[in-house]
């Protein structure tokens, strides 16, 4: 701030355009709004088509710098305010880190099928999910065949009655024969160094029990948060409240965006305007939040999707919205990114006004 008032003139506000402002960024980020400054987050997708725009394109601090700049300078109505420290930001490394525990538990849930499929092929017959709460458990207790040699059904139907209490001592004895049976079926698969593989079977299922743990604990923190902001996005079909934590840790505070436009240009739902002379085209959008996009999409998709059983999709609204585009010449995938677009609407709706999500009734012509 000192070096900055050495090229200041009188009577000017110094503006302030970060590239990062949740990760290295945020302490400053953090400091600049503390100190009442004017402060703009530039993302990264502009200063890089800024940067790549050049015959000969360069990538050093201070050209960087300068490609921000011209972000700020060029776009600064367009850009958003930062705001380092808030409840969204809260929510937004919560729902980071959540998402990288699960993704660390997926990849060892992977592992443990590996390890546990070469002496129990019969495996996946055992339990619903090989990460349950008695799955965990009977691997870690029989990590291999060996461990049941002298188990009768009745041991191992009170071991599996333990831990899932409303299942009957007799359906828990017939499932402990039921496994004995399927273990004695697929014959001896004892390997050499078997222990050692015992070993990483029992340090794998710890390894999921602790991530499991972990997530119930940034789990209880989401919700508190979620609910203390009184949104009810979790009133439309497709929304759970771990869906509803993404959504609105990519977004952030929905007041930064003075539209539904906005969002979508955000977004990268919002197609891109080229024209030269006469001719215009409606190009695609890849400067957007791609997160995000696919977050819609994926809205969207469950939004028109005709559940088994069912005479009608789970929003009739919008897939009469939807076929209504195919009608009109549309191809499926610009016909999604029509109702991705409604979606917006809808979301940026609900988030202002923080009402439940109602399916508007369908027109009798847009029903025919």
């Amino acid at each position: 701030m000192n070096e900055l008032k050495k090229y200041s003139k009188k009577n000017t506000t110094a503006v302030f355009g970060l590239e990062d402002v949740r990760n290295y960024g945020k302490s400053l980020s953090r400091f600049l709004v503390e100190q009442k400054k004017i402060v703009k987050e530039v993302n990264p997708a502009l200063s890089s088509a800024r940067r790549n725009s050049k015959p000969i394109p360069q990538k050093d601090d201070s050209w960087d710098a300068e490609c921000v700049a011209k972000v700020l300078r060029d776009e600064f109505e367009a850009l958003p305010d930062a705001k380092p420290l808030d409840v969204y930001w809260a929510i937004n490394q919560l729902s980071n880190t959540r998402k990288g525990l699960l993704k660390n538990m997926t990849a060892t849930v992977f592992r443990l099928h590996q390890r546990i499929s070469n002496h129990y092929p019969s495996y996946r017959k055992f339990f619903g999910h090989v990460d349950g709460k008695t799955a965990l458990l009977f691997w870690e207790t029989y990590p291999s065949p060996s461990y049941l040699k002298h188990s009768s059904p009745e041991e191992i139907g009170v071991f599996i009655k333990q831990i899932r209490s409303p299942l009957t001592l007799e359906k828990a004895i017939a499932k402990g024969a039921s496994i004995l049976e399927m273990v004695h079926a697929d014959g001896a698969t004892e390997i050499q160094f078997q222990e050692q593989q015992n070993v990483i079977v029992r340090s794998l299922v710890s390894s999921i029990r602790n991530s499991q743990q972990e997530i119930e604990v940034l789990d209880r923190e989401l919700k508190s948060l979620i609910k203390d902001l009184g949104f009810k996005l979790e009133t439309m079909i497709g929304l759970d409240w771990v869906t509803v934590s993404s959504l609105i840790s990519e977004i952030g505070d929905i007041h930064r965006f003075p539209s539904p436009k906005k969002l979508a240009m955000y977004a990268g739902i919002a197609p891109v305007v080229f024209g030269s002379g006469k001719k215009v085209k409606n190009l695609k959008n890849y400067l957007g939040n791609r997160e995000l996009y696919m977050m819609f999409r994926n809205l969207a998709i469950k939004q028109i999707t005709v559940q088994k059983g069912r005479d009608q999709a789970n929003n009739p609204y919008l897939f009469a919205y939807f076929e209504g585009k195919i009608k009109a010449g549309k191809t499926r995938q610009q016909a999604y990114v029509c109702v991705m677009r409604k979606l917006v609407n809808v979301i940026f709706s609900l988030m202002m006004s923080k009402n439940a999500y109602v399916v508007p009734a369908i027109e009798q012509k847009q029903a025919g």
